[in-house]
């Protein structure tokens, strides 16, 4: 406003003196001034390249592996005044697509008392959950690494049929090869139980294993990555196609999660970073 006003009638007007306003117009940021200025850019650009899904522990683990030591205190802090706060996550609660009310043969569970697996390719866990679109549900079948949490298999469709999770367990034995002995999880659903489903698993050498009946949580971490893509991809978008859909969820499992996205149980690292380790 001082093309409008001297510079004496603002001063008065905000109750500050000049020499007070020449002292601050001058005044150089201290170092620590300026060591919280780079740190929120720095936060403001992880928080980015997450597709603001990080919350602090996961941005102060990218500050630390780019050589920036700072706490977790701070860190949140400074993503708060920047409203870059983690989002409040409502209590997840399973919603089963699952067809138990069968006939079929049904596995035991060989997971309920063995510990995790510290190999790739010793267990795979399978489901299936759907995502609502404007032309009406895509459903998704996943398989997932337990030991790498690495989703190694998917398709999607508009239909239950068996024929989705197949094309999703094809597309893991394709591409991974595993030994025998693998062990595949899933819940007692009428497409795992199904005759054909149990000869692809025979065929490849995999020994089948499913959840207690009704037990959704026999098969947590499952349920659990596909609370991970409701929560940070699907809430996030209204799809008006199931193509759209299927564009966007491949790259999210593909191009993100597998390869970029950092995972506390590894490390913070992703799932392909933790595999070529272990090789």
């Amino acid at each position: 406003m001082s093309d409008q006003y001297t510079l004496s009638e603002l001063c008065q007007a905000l109750a500050v003196s000049r020499s007070g306003y020449h002292a601050w117009a001058t005044c150089v940021p201290g170092p620590r001034a300026q060591a919280n200025a780079t740190l929120l850019e720095l936060i403001v650009l992880a928080h980015r390249e997450s597709r603001q899904t990080y919350g602090s522990p996961r941005i102060l683990n990218w500050l630390r592996q780019r050589g920036h030591r700072c706490g977790r205190v701070r860190v949140a802090r400074w993503m708060q005044r920047a409203g870059l706060s983690h989002r409040w996550r409502r209590r997840f609660r399973p919603l089963s697509l699952t067809d138990s009310d069968h006939d079929l043969p049904v596995a035991a569970n060989q997971l309920l008392h063995a510990p995790p697996p510290r190999r790739r390719d010793a267990v795979w866990v399978a489901d299936i959950t759907h995502v609502k679109t404007d032309e009406g549900f895509l459903y998704v079948a996943g398989l997932w690494d337990r030991c790498t949490r690495r989703c190694i298999g998917w398709a999607m469709g508009d239909t239950l049929a068996t024929t989705l999770p197949l094309a999703a367990l094809d597309m893991a034995l394709t591409h991974r090869r595993p030994p025998a002995g693998l062990v595949h999880h899933s819940d007692q659903g009428v497409q795992y139980a199904s005759a054909a489903y149990r000869q692809r698993l025979a065929q490849a050498g995999v020994v089948p294993s499913m959840s207690r009946r009704g037990n959704c949580y026999d098969n947590a971490m499952m349920e659990s990555f596909w609370s991970t893509l409701k929560r940070e991809l699907v809430h996030r978008c209204q799809f008006a196609t199931r193509d759209q859909a299927r564009a966007v969820i491949f790259e999210w499992i593909e191009v993100f999660y597998n390869r970029e996205r950092s995972h506390s149980a590894l490390g913070f690292k992703s799932p392909v970073d933790f595999e070529s380790q272990l090789n």
